[in-house]
């Protein structure tokens, strides 16, 4: 069976899609530690992420084991994980202080 989505490392909670997987999907995951089912809660794009577990606001987003961001809102096992609900470690540079 073809892979659907990838995790790059076992501290990960969220995955990397791999094709476009459609909204009530049920899909598995292959981890270091296991295999995760997740039903897919929202249509998710090529190359987008999505919750490996329930993340509670304010939790850091794990990518490459490392925190790519923190949880702006509670993200249920399968929703998309993107800026409506996920504030990036990064610098937007769009919204308050100097960008240079």
């Amino acid at each position: 069976m073809k892979k659907k989505a990838v995790v790059c490392n076992s501290r990960d909670n969220v995955a990397t899609a791999l094709e476009d997987i459609k909204k009530d999907s049920l899909i598995t995951v292959n981890t270091e530690k296991s295999n995760i089912k997740i039903k897919i809660e929202n249509d998710i794009k090529l190359g987008h992420k999505f919750a490996l577990k329930y993340i509670n606001k304010e939790d850091q987003i794990i990518k490459y084991g490392e925190s790519i961001g923190t949880a702006i809102s509670e993200i249920k096992k399968g929703e998309w994980v993107h800026i409506h609900n996920l504030e990036s470690n990064r610098g937007r540079g769009d919204i308050g202080g100097k960008t240079e």
